[in-house]
Protein backbone atom coordinates (compact mmCIF):
# COMPACT_ATOMS: atom_id res chain seq x y z
CA UNK A 1 0.00 0.00 0.00
CA UNK A 2 1.59 3.29 -1.15
CA UNK A 3 2.13 5.93 1.88
CA UNK A 4 0.98 9.14 0.86
CA UNK A 5 2.48 12.55 2.61
CA UNK A 6 -1.46 13.77 3.24
CA UNK A 7 -4.30 11.41 3.26
CA UNK A 8 -7.74 13.29 3.90
CA UNK A 9 -10.37 11.02 4.65
CA UNK A 10 -14.26 10.96 4.76
CA UNK A 11 -14.47 14.64 5.43
CA UNK A 12 -17.98 16.48 6.50
CA UNK A 13 -18.77 20.12 6.65
CA UNK A 14 -21.96 21.74 6.63
CA UNK A 15 -22.96 24.96 7.32
CA UNK A 16 -26.77 26.77 7.28
CA UNK A 17 -28.89 25.22 5.08
CA UNK A 18 -26.05 23.99 2.56
CA UNK A 19 -23.76 20.46 3.23
CA UNK A 20 -19.96 21.83 1.76
CA UNK A 21 -18.47 18.68 2.12
CA UNK A 22 -19.93 14.71 1.83
CA UNK A 23 -17.23 12.25 2.84
CA UNK A 24 -14.20 14.03 0.68
CA UNK A 25 -11.39 12.36 0.25
CA UNK A 26 -7.80 13.24 -1.14
CA UNK A 27 -4.33 11.77 -0.69
CA UNK A 28 -1.18 13.24 -2.26
CA UNK A 29 1.86 11.41 -2.78
CA UNK A 30 5.45 13.24 -2.14
CA UNK A 31 7.26 15.63 -4.59
CA UNK A 32 4.06 15.52 -6.95
CA UNK A 33 1.39 18.32 -8.55
CA UNK A 34 -2.20 17.26 -7.39
CA UNK A 35 -4.96 19.41 -9.17
CA UNK A 36 -8.14 19.49 -7.40
CA UNK A 37 -10.75 20.36 -9.70
CA UNK A 38 -14.69 20.94 -9.81
CA UNK A 39 -17.07 23.33 -10.75
CA UNK A 40 -17.58 26.38 -8.14
CA UNK A 41 -19.42 25.13 -5.13
CA UNK A 42 -17.88 21.86 -5.44
CA UNK A 43 -15.95 21.89 -2.05
CA UNK A 44 -12.79 22.63 -3.15
CA UNK A 45 -11.93 25.71 -1.14
CA UNK A 46 -13.98 24.37 1.82
CA UNK A 47 -11.95 21.24 1.81
CA UNK A 48 -8.38 22.92 1.68
CA UNK A 49 -10.11 25.54 4.71
CA UNK A 50 -10.31 22.30 6.72
CA UNK A 51 -6.40 20.92 5.96
CA UNK A 52 -5.58 24.75 6.92
CA UNK A 53 -7.42 25.20 9.81
CA UNK A 54 -9.89 27.78 8.85
CA UNK A 55 -12.56 25.45 9.37
CA UNK A 56 -13.51 23.24 11.58
CA UNK A 57 -14.26 20.04 9.97
CA UNK A 58 -17.70 18.21 11.18
CA UNK A 59 -16.27 14.58 10.50
CA UNK A 60 -13.26 12.59 8.85
CA UNK A 61 -9.90 12.16 9.76
CA UNK A 62 -6.42 14.01 8.32
CA UNK A 63 -2.59 12.39 8.10
CA UNK A 64 0.26 14.00 7.22
CA UNK A 65 3.01 11.35 6.90
CA UNK A 66 0.47 8.70 9.25
CA UNK A 67 0.35 10.91 11.88
CA UNK A 68 -3.30 12.40 13.19
CA UNK A 69 -3.78 16.16 12.67
CA UNK A 70 -6.41 19.05 13.16
CA UNK A 71 -5.02 22.45 13.02
CA UNK A 72 -6.93 25.18 14.91
CA UNK A 73 -5.98 28.07 13.02
CA UNK A 74 -3.60 28.83 9.57
CA UNK A 75 -0.41 29.75 11.82
CA UNK A 76 0.04 26.65 13.70
CA UNK A 77 -1.09 24.45 10.21
CA UNK A 78 2.13 26.69 8.99
CA UNK A 79 4.31 26.18 11.64
CA UNK A 80 3.77 22.41 11.12
CA UNK A 81 4.58 22.76 7.03
CA UNK A 82 1.20 23.48 5.13
CA UNK A 83 1.14 26.54 3.42
CA UNK A 84 -1.73 28.31 1.49
CA UNK A 85 -1.57 30.51 -1.29
CA UNK A 86 -5.14 32.23 -1.53
CA UNK A 87 -6.68 33.67 -4.85
CA UNK A 88 -7.01 36.93 -3.08
CA UNK A 89 -4.11 37.77 -2.13
CA UNK A 90 -4.03 39.19 1.92
CA UNK A 91 -0.61 41.39 2.05
CA UNK A 92 0.50 44.27 3.76
CA UNK A 93 1.10 46.37 0.92
CA UNK A 94 2.74 49.25 2.99
CA UNK A 95 5.50 46.93 4.03
CA UNK A 96 8.64 45.93 1.74
CA UNK A 97 8.73 42.34 0.95
CA UNK A 98 10.99 40.73 3.60
CA UNK A 99 8.84 42.19 6.07
CA UNK A 100 5.67 40.49 5.08
CA UNK A 101 7.45 37.07 4.63
CA UNK A 102 8.75 37.26 7.95
CA UNK A 103 5.25 39.33 9.62
CA UNK A 104 4.64 37.95 13.36
CA UNK A 105 8.37 36.27 13.15
CA UNK A 106 10.50 38.48 12.71
CA UNK A 107 14.10 36.97 13.54
CA UNK A 108 15.50 39.11 16.66
CA UNK A 109 19.56 39.65 17.98
CA UNK A 110 18.88 40.62 21.46
CA UNK A 111 15.61 41.06 21.72
CA UNK A 112 15.50 44.01 18.45
CA UNK A 113 14.56 43.07 15.23
CA UNK A 114 17.56 41.54 13.07
CA UNK A 115 16.84 43.04 9.63
CA UNK A 116 20.12 41.90 8.54
CA UNK A 117 19.44 38.38 9.14
CA UNK A 118 16.05 38.46 7.85
CA UNK A 119 17.24 40.36 4.25
CA UNK A 120 20.35 37.25 3.95
CA UNK A 121 16.97 34.53 4.56
CA UNK A 122 14.71 36.49 2.14
CA UNK A 123 17.46 36.78 -0.48
CA UNK A 124 18.70 33.52 -0.31
CA UNK A 125 15.01 31.54 -1.03
CA UNK A 126 14.63 34.38 -3.24
CA UNK A 127 17.67 33.31 -5.39
CA UNK A 128 17.13 29.27 -5.21
CA UNK A 129 13.51 30.11 -6.83
CA UNK A 130 15.27 32.24 -8.94
CA UNK A 131 13.05 34.94 -8.67
CA UNK A 132 13.65 38.59 -9.35
CA UNK A 133 12.56 40.62 -6.75
CA UNK A 134 14.23 42.78 -3.95
CA UNK A 135 13.64 42.27 -0.50
CA UNK A 136 13.57 45.41 0.14
CA UNK A 137 11.01 46.09 -2.23
CA UNK A 138 7.78 48.07 -1.39
CA UNK A 139 4.70 45.46 -1.61
CA UNK A 140 2.27 48.17 -3.34
CA UNK A 141 5.34 48.61 -6.52
CA UNK A 142 4.66 44.86 -7.01
CA UNK A 143 2.94 43.35 -9.98
CA UNK A 144 -0.02 40.66 -9.04
CA UNK A 145 2.21 37.94 -10.24
CA UNK A 146 5.41 39.27 -8.17
CA UNK A 147 3.12 39.38 -4.95
CA UNK A 148 2.00 36.08 -5.71
CA UNK A 149 5.39 34.99 -6.05
CA UNK A 150 6.01 36.60 -2.58
CA UNK A 151 3.32 34.27 -1.15
CA UNK A 152 5.38 31.26 -2.56
CA UNK A 153 8.46 32.51 -0.70
CA UNK A 154 6.54 32.65 2.60
CA UNK A 155 5.38 29.33 2.43
CA UNK A 156 8.90 27.85 1.92
CA UNK A 157 10.41 29.71 4.50
CA UNK A 158 8.50 27.52 6.63
CA UNK A 159 9.57 24.88 5.20
CA UNK A 160 6.33 23.52 3.44
CA UNK A 161 5.90 19.93 3.21
CA UNK A 162 2.28 20.76 1.37
CA UNK A 163 1.82 23.60 -0.69
CA UNK A 164 -1.80 24.73 -1.36
CA UNK A 165 -2.18 27.31 -4.53
CA UNK A 166 -5.62 28.22 -5.34
CA UNK A 167 -6.47 29.61 -8.82
CA UNK A 168 -2.64 31.35 -8.81
CA UNK A 169 -2.81 31.65 -12.64
CA UNK A 170 -6.13 33.94 -13.04
CA UNK A 171 -4.48 37.07 -13.37
CA UNK A 172 -1.05 36.25 -15.12
CA UNK A 173 0.86 36.06 -18.46
CA UNK A 174 1.54 33.50 -19.97
CA UNK A 175 5.17 34.34 -19.44
CA UNK A 176 4.49 34.76 -15.87
CA UNK A 177 2.52 31.10 -15.75
CA UNK A 178 5.96 29.31 -17.42
CA UNK A 179 7.73 31.11 -14.32
CA UNK A 180 5.25 29.82 -11.64
CA UNK A 181 5.52 26.77 -13.25
CA UNK A 182 9.40 26.48 -12.95
CA UNK A 183 9.20 27.23 -9.38
CA UNK A 184 6.74 24.29 -8.71
CA UNK A 185 8.70 22.14 -10.65
CA UNK A 186 11.77 23.31 -8.22
CA UNK A 187 9.60 22.82 -5.18
CA UNK A 188 8.27 19.23 -6.67
CA UNK A 189 11.72 18.13 -7.15
CA UNK A 190 12.56 18.98 -3.05
CA UNK A 191 9.47 16.10 -2.56
CA UNK A 192 7.00 19.15 -1.53
CA UNK A 193 3.36 18.11 -2.22
CA UNK A 194 1.23 20.19 -4.30
CA UNK A 195 -2.11 21.29 -4.24
CA UNK A 196 -2.97 22.93 -7.03
CA UNK A 197 -6.51 24.38 -7.67
CA UNK A 198 -7.46 25.74 -11.30
CA UNK A 199 -10.51 25.78 -13.87
CA UNK A 200 -7.40 25.88 -17.11
CA UNK A 201 -7.91 22.59 -18.08
CA UNK A 202 -4.66 23.37 -20.83
CA UNK A 203 -2.69 24.18 -17.07
CA UNK A 204 -4.07 21.28 -15.23
CA UNK A 205 -2.98 18.84 -18.09
CA UNK A 206 0.46 20.56 -18.58
CA UNK A 207 1.82 20.52 -15.06
CA UNK A 208 -0.10 18.00 -13.23
CA UNK A 209 0.73 14.42 -11.87
CA UNK A 210 -2.18 13.64 -10.55
CA UNK A 211 -5.88 15.02 -10.68
CA UNK A 212 -8.70 14.39 -8.28
CA UNK A 213 -12.53 15.63 -9.55
CA UNK A 214 -15.18 16.80 -6.71
CA UNK A 215 -18.45 17.43 -7.03
CA UNK A 216 -21.28 18.84 -4.63
CA UNK A 217 -18.99 18.39 -1.85
CA UNK A 218 -18.21 14.60 -2.82
CA UNK A 219 -15.09 12.83 -4.05
CA UNK A 220 -15.88 11.73 -7.50
CA UNK A 221 -12.26 10.09 -8.87
CA UNK A 222 -8.83 10.57 -8.51
CA UNK A 223 -6.66 9.84 -12.10
CA UNK A 224 -3.01 10.41 -13.55
CA UNK A 225 -2.88 13.46 -15.21
CA UNK A 226 -1.67 11.69 -18.24
CA UNK A 227 -4.39 9.30 -18.41
CA UNK A 228 -6.52 12.19 -18.91
CA UNK A 229 -8.23 14.69 -21.91
CA UNK A 230 -9.86 17.95 -21.27
CA UNK A 231 -13.55 16.23 -22.34
CA UNK A 232 -13.27 13.49 -19.77
CA UNK A 233 -12.67 16.24 -17.15
CA UNK A 234 -15.28 18.39 -18.18
CA UNK A 235 -17.39 15.46 -18.08
CA UNK A 236 -16.36 14.23 -14.55
CA UNK A 237 -16.93 17.60 -12.83
CA UNK A 238 -20.35 18.72 -14.50
CA UNK A 239 -21.54 15.16 -14.62
CA UNK A 240 -22.95 15.57 -18.12
CA UNK A 241 -20.92 16.19 -21.50
CA UNK A 242 -20.39 19.99 -22.43
CA UNK A 243 -19.97 19.39 -26.06
CA UNK A 244 -19.63 22.64 -26.89
CA UNK A 245 -17.90 25.55 -24.76
CA UNK A 246 -19.93 28.25 -25.82
CA UNK A 247 -23.29 28.76 -26.97
CA UNK A 248 -24.24 29.33 -30.52
CA UNK A 249 -24.53 33.24 -31.05
CA UNK A 250 -27.68 34.36 -32.48
CA UNK A 251 -27.93 38.38 -31.58
CA UNK A 252 -28.98 40.96 -34.07
CA UNK A 253 -26.51 43.31 -34.21
CA UNK A 254 -28.06 47.31 -35.13
CA UNK A 255 -27.12 50.60 -34.78
CA UNK A 256 -24.33 52.40 -33.06
CA UNK A 257 -25.47 53.01 -29.73
CA UNK A 258 -21.82 54.13 -27.77
CA UNK A 259 -18.75 56.24 -29.83
CA UNK A 260 -15.60 57.07 -28.43
CA UNK A 261 -13.30 59.28 -29.98
CA UNK A 262 -9.78 59.96 -29.26
CA UNK A 263 -10.29 58.89 -25.40
CA UNK A 264 -7.23 59.72 -23.55
CA UNK A 265 -6.51 59.60 -19.80
CA UNK A 266 -5.85 62.14 -17.49
CA UNK A 267 -2.47 60.29 -16.12
CA UNK A 268 0.38 59.02 -17.69
CA UNK A 269 -0.43 55.27 -17.18
CA UNK A 270 -3.41 55.63 -18.79
CA UNK A 271 -5.65 55.01 -22.36
CA UNK A 272 -4.10 57.08 -24.89
CA UNK A 273 -6.40 58.35 -28.15
CA UNK A 274 -9.06 55.91 -28.18
CA UNK A 275 -11.67 55.76 -30.37
CA UNK A 276 -14.30 53.31 -31.41
CA UNK A 277 -18.22 52.11 -32.12
CA UNK A 278 -20.35 49.84 -30.13
CA UNK A 279 -23.30 48.99 -31.87
CA UNK A 280 -26.84 47.63 -29.84
CA UNK A 281 -27.05 44.34 -29.36
CA UNK A 282 -23.15 43.53 -30.12
CA UNK A 283 -20.88 41.67 -27.48
CA UNK A 284 -17.29 43.30 -28.47
CA UNK A 285 -14.31 42.01 -26.61
CA UNK A 286 -11.23 43.48 -25.26
CA UNK A 287 -7.89 41.66 -25.49
CA UNK A 288 -4.04 42.50 -24.35
CA UNK A 289 -1.61 41.56 -22.21
CA UNK A 290 -1.50 42.86 -18.78
CA UNK A 291 -0.74 46.36 -18.97
CA UNK A 292 -2.34 47.04 -21.81
CA UNK A 293 -4.95 49.46 -19.93
CA UNK A 294 -8.48 46.97 -20.85
CA UNK A 295 -9.67 47.55 -17.31
CA UNK A 296 -8.63 51.68 -17.66
CA UNK A 297 -10.46 51.40 -20.55
CA UNK A 298 -13.74 50.62 -18.90
CA UNK A 299 -13.23 52.55 -15.78
CA UNK A 300 -12.79 55.88 -18.04
CA UNK A 301 -16.12 55.24 -19.75
CA UNK A 302 -18.23 54.66 -16.45
CA UNK A 303 -16.58 57.60 -14.83
CA UNK A 304 -14.24 55.87 -12.31
CA UNK A 305 -11.34 58.04 -14.38
CA UNK A 306 -10.76 61.03 -15.27
CA UNK A 307 -10.26 62.00 -19.04
CA UNK A 308 -8.14 64.78 -20.46
CA UNK A 309 -9.62 64.69 -23.89
CA UNK A 310 -11.72 63.19 -26.26
CA UNK A 311 -15.75 62.45 -26.16
CA UNK A 312 -18.20 60.11 -25.84
CA UNK A 313 -21.63 60.06 -27.69
CA UNK A 314 -24.72 57.56 -26.24
CA UNK A 315 -27.26 57.21 -29.10
CA UNK A 316 -25.73 60.01 -31.46
CA UNK A 317 -26.13 62.53 -27.99
CA UNK A 318 -22.80 63.71 -26.67
CA UNK A 319 -22.61 62.57 -22.33
CA UNK A 320 -20.19 63.09 -19.81
CA UNK A 321 -19.78 60.61 -17.02
CA UNK A 322 -18.27 62.52 -14.47
CA UNK A 323 -18.54 59.47 -12.26
CA UNK A 324 -20.18 56.33 -11.76
CA UNK A 325 -23.79 57.87 -10.60
CA UNK A 326 -24.20 59.54 -13.48
CA UNK A 327 -22.86 56.80 -15.76
CA UNK A 328 -25.75 54.62 -13.67
CA UNK A 329 -27.99 57.42 -14.85
CA UNK A 330 -27.14 57.14 -18.29
CA UNK A 331 -27.50 53.76 -18.85
CA UNK A 332 -24.28 52.17 -18.20
CA UNK A 333 -23.47 49.16 -15.90
CA UNK A 334 -19.59 47.94 -14.81
CA UNK A 335 -18.77 44.60 -13.47
CA UNK A 336 -15.52 44.83 -11.54
CA UNK A 337 -12.33 42.54 -12.26
CA UNK A 338 -11.65 41.91 -8.72
CA UNK A 339 -15.16 40.58 -7.44
CA UNK A 340 -14.18 40.41 -4.02
CA UNK A 341 -12.50 43.66 -3.47
CA UNK A 342 -14.71 45.66 -5.36
CA UNK A 343 -17.84 43.50 -6.73
CA UNK A 344 -19.33 42.34 -3.46
CA UNK A 345 -19.91 43.03 0.17
CA UNK A 346 -19.15 40.00 1.21
CA UNK A 347 -20.92 39.97 4.92
CA UNK A 348 -23.77 41.20 3.58
CA UNK A 349 -26.73 39.22 2.39
CA UNK A 350 -27.78 38.64 -1.20
CA UNK A 351 -30.64 41.03 -1.17
CA UNK A 352 -28.30 43.66 -0.17
CA UNK A 353 -25.76 43.13 -2.60
CA UNK A 354 -28.17 42.15 -5.51
CA UNK A 355 -30.29 45.83 -4.47
CA UNK A 356 -27.26 48.17 -3.64
CA UNK A 357 -27.13 49.69 -6.80
CA UNK A 358 -30.88 50.40 -7.98
CA UNK A 359 -31.40 51.82 -3.91
CA UNK A 360 -32.90 55.36 -4.77
CA UNK A 361 -35.43 53.12 -7.03
CA UNK A 362 -36.66 51.71 -3.76
CA UNK A 363 -37.50 54.62 -1.74
CA UNK A 364 -41.25 54.92 -1.24
CA UNK A 365 -41.93 58.15 1.05
CA UNK A 366 -38.40 58.03 2.46
CA UNK A 367 -38.59 54.72 3.17
CA UNK A 368 -37.12 51.12 1.63
CA UNK A 369 -40.09 49.48 0.00
CA UNK A 370 -38.95 46.13 1.24
CA UNK A 371 -41.22 44.44 -0.31
CA UNK A 372 -40.09 45.67 -4.12
CA UNK A 373 -36.42 44.59 -2.59
CA UNK A 374 -37.15 40.86 -2.36
CA UNK A 375 -39.22 40.40 -5.21
CA UNK A 376 -35.90 41.51 -7.03
CA UNK A 377 -34.04 39.91 -5.23
CA UNK A 378 -35.97 36.33 -6.12
CA UNK A 379 -36.29 38.14 -9.58
CA UNK A 380 -32.07 37.80 -9.31
CA UNK A 381 -31.88 34.49 -7.84
CA UNK A 382 -33.89 33.07 -10.23
CA UNK A 383 -33.34 34.31 -14.07
CA UNK A 384 -29.60 34.12 -13.01
CA UNK A 385 -29.96 30.32 -11.57
CA UNK A 386 -27.87 31.93 -7.99
CA UNK A 387 -27.48 27.93 -6.30
CA UNK A 388 -28.01 29.61 -2.22
CA UNK A 389 -30.14 28.64 0.48
CA UNK A 390 -32.05 32.03 0.72
CA UNK A 391 -32.00 35.47 0.17
CA UNK A 392 -30.86 36.02 3.57
CA UNK A 393 -27.10 34.41 2.95
CA UNK A 394 -23.84 36.34 3.26
CA UNK A 395 -22.66 36.34 -0.33
CA UNK A 396 -19.43 36.10 0.57
CA UNK A 397 -20.48 31.95 1.78
CA UNK A 398 -21.42 31.43 -2.26
CA UNK A 399 -19.25 30.05 -4.77
CA UNK A 400 -17.09 32.37 -7.23
CA UNK A 401 -19.59 32.13 -10.37
CA UNK A 402 -22.91 32.45 -8.10
CA UNK A 403 -21.34 35.75 -6.82
CA UNK A 404 -20.70 36.84 -10.29
CA UNK A 405 -24.50 36.10 -11.27
CA UNK A 406 -25.59 38.14 -8.06
CA UNK A 407 -23.71 40.97 -9.55
CA UNK A 408 -24.52 40.78 -13.36
CA UNK A 409 -28.54 40.24 -11.70
CA UNK A 410 -27.97 43.67 -9.79
CA UNK A 411 -26.76 45.23 -12.97
CA UNK A 412 -29.44 44.30 -14.73
CA UNK A 413 -31.99 45.72 -12.14
CA UNK A 414 -30.47 49.19 -13.05
CA UNK A 415 -31.77 48.73 -16.61
CA UNK A 416 -28.50 49.26 -18.41
CA UNK A 417 -28.19 49.71 -21.94
CA UNK A 418 -23.97 49.45 -21.92
CA UNK A 419 -22.84 46.56 -20.16
CA UNK A 420 -18.78 46.78 -19.27
CA UNK A 421 -18.00 43.23 -18.17
CA UNK A 422 -14.45 43.41 -16.64
CA UNK A 423 -13.25 39.52 -16.65
CA UNK A 424 -16.35 38.36 -15.96
CA UNK A 425 -15.45 34.40 -15.42
CA UNK A 426 -12.30 34.74 -13.88
CA UNK A 427 -11.76 32.12 -11.75
CA UNK A 428 -15.32 30.76 -12.02
CA UNK A 429 -15.94 26.66 -13.50
CA UNK A 430 -16.44 25.28 -16.79
CA UNK A 431 -19.92 24.68 -16.22
CA UNK A 432 -20.65 28.65 -14.77
CA UNK A 433 -18.62 30.16 -17.53
CA UNK A 434 -20.85 28.17 -20.28
CA UNK A 435 -23.88 29.90 -18.13
CA UNK A 436 -22.15 33.07 -18.40
CA UNK A 437 -21.63 33.35 -21.56
CA UNK A 438 -25.29 32.20 -22.34
CA UNK A 439 -26.50 34.62 -20.10
CA UNK A 440 -23.91 38.04 -22.03
CA UNK A 441 -25.40 36.28 -25.71
CA UNK A 442 -29.01 36.51 -24.30
CA UNK A 443 -28.69 40.17 -22.94
CA UNK A 444 -26.93 40.98 -26.77
CA UNK A 445 -30.40 39.45 -27.90
CA UNK A 446 -32.48 41.70 -25.51
CA UNK A 447 -30.64 44.96 -27.37
CA UNK A 448 -27.83 45.38 -24.77
CA UNK A 449 -24.77 46.70 -25.70
CA UNK A 450 -21.74 44.54 -24.26
CA UNK A 451 -18.15 45.18 -24.09
CA UNK A 452 -16.23 42.33 -22.57
CA UNK A 453 -12.36 42.48 -20.84
CA UNK A 454 -10.83 39.36 -20.59
CA UNK A 455 -7.48 38.03 -20.59
CA UNK A 456 -8.47 34.73 -22.27
CA UNK A 457 -8.53 34.86 -26.07
CA UNK A 458 -10.60 31.67 -26.80
CA UNK A 459 -13.55 33.12 -24.44
CA UNK A 460 -13.25 36.18 -27.12
CA UNK A 461 -12.55 34.37 -29.84
CA UNK A 462 -16.32 32.04 -28.77
CA UNK A 463 -18.79 34.65 -27.44
CA UNK A 464 -17.79 38.15 -29.25
CA UNK A 465 -19.07 39.37 -32.14
CA UNK A 466 -15.56 41.57 -32.91
CA UNK A 467 -12.55 41.92 -30.79
CA UNK A 468 -10.72 45.12 -30.14
CA UNK A 469 -6.77 44.69 -29.30
CA UNK A 470 -5.10 47.18 -26.71
CA UNK A 471 -1.27 47.52 -26.38
CA UNK A 472 0.43 50.09 -24.12
CA UNK A 473 -2.87 52.27 -23.83
CA UNK A 474 -3.51 52.41 -27.42
CA UNK A 475 -6.05 50.79 -30.08
CA UNK A 476 -3.67 48.34 -32.26
CA UNK A 477 -6.43 47.10 -34.11
CA UNK A 478 -9.71 45.27 -34.47
CA UNK A 479 -11.28 42.71 -36.31
CA UNK A 480 -14.76 39.87 -36.92
CA UNK A 481 -14.21 37.55 -34.25
CA UNK A 482 -15.06 34.81 -36.59
CA UNK A 483 -12.24 35.75 -38.83
CA UNK A 484 -9.35 36.32 -36.15
CA UNK A 485 -6.89 33.97 -34.70
CA UNK A 486 -5.08 33.56 -31.53
CA UNK A 487 -1.56 34.98 -33.24
CA UNK A 488 -3.52 37.89 -34.62
CA UNK A 489 -4.57 39.02 -31.24
CA UNK A 490 -1.18 38.50 -30.24
CA UNK A 491 0.52 39.94 -32.70
CA UNK A 492 -2.06 43.32 -32.16
CA UNK A 493 -1.09 42.90 -28.26
CA UNK A 494 2.65 43.34 -28.83
CA UNK A 495 2.43 46.91 -31.05
CA UNK A 496 3.23 49.10 -28.63
CA UNK A 497 5.41 47.30 -26.12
Amino acid sequence: MEKYLLEIKDICKSFPGVKALDKANLNIRKGTVHSLMGENGAGKSTLMKCLFGVYTKDEGEIYIEGEKIQFQNPKQAMENGVAMVHQELNQVLQMNVMENIWLGRYPTKMGIVDKKEMYNKTKQILEELEINVDPKDKMADLSVSQRQMVEIVKAVSYNAKILVLDEPTSSLTNQEVEQLFKIINKLRENGCGIIYISHKMEEILQISDDVTIMRDGKWISTHLAKDLTMEEIIKLMVGRNLENRFPPKDNEIKEVMLEIKNLTGATEDSIKDVSFELREGEILGIAGLVGARRTELLETIFGMRKYSKGEIYLKGKKIDNKNPRVAIKNGFALLTEERRATGIFGQLDIKFNACISNINGYMKYGLLDNKKMKEDTSWTIESMRVKTPSQKTAIKTLSGGNQQKVIIGRWLLTNPDILLLDEPTRGIDVGAKYEIYQLIVDLAKKGKSIIVVSSEMVELLGICDRIMVMSNGYLAGEGDAKDMTQEDIMTLATKYV
